[in-house]
């Protein structure tokens, strides 16, 4: 199934998806540390998972685990993730230089109308 027709879903260390039609579960993944609140961040082809100070990559299309990161030293609670990745984030990059670049043009065009 695609990406696109799933719905992500996570609490007390578990995560699931979910078909966004049927509500029927695709897949269910537990961590095996920590407990508790669970972050998600879907980035394209990962799906990035957070439990109480411990972090995880997941492929989203089966809830494999590809990766695990106990991040020492951080400490524990709620956790937030971010990230400019994939398509999304070169549209983000290519929107702020577009921007920039309107914002050059707009200051040079307007100090030479200034002094006509």
């Amino acid at each position: 199934m695609n990406i696109r027709g799933m719905v992500f879903v996570g609490f007390n260390r578990r995560v699931a998806a979910l078909d966004r039609d049927t509500g029927t579960t695709l897949w269910r993944w537990e961590a095996p540390e920590g407990r508790g609140f669970v972050s998600l961040l879907l980035d394209n082809d990962r799906l990035f998972a957070a439990v109480n100070g411990y972090t995880y990559c997941l492929d989203p299309t089966n809830g494999q685990q590809l990766w695990f990161n106990p991040m020492k030293g951080f400490g524990m609670g709620t956790t937030s993730i971010a990230t400019v990745g994939g398509n999304t984030g070169h549209a983000i990059l290519g929107q702020a230089a577009a921007e920039q670049a309107r914002a050059r043009g707009a200051a040079a065009g307007g100090g030479a109308a200034g002094a006509s």
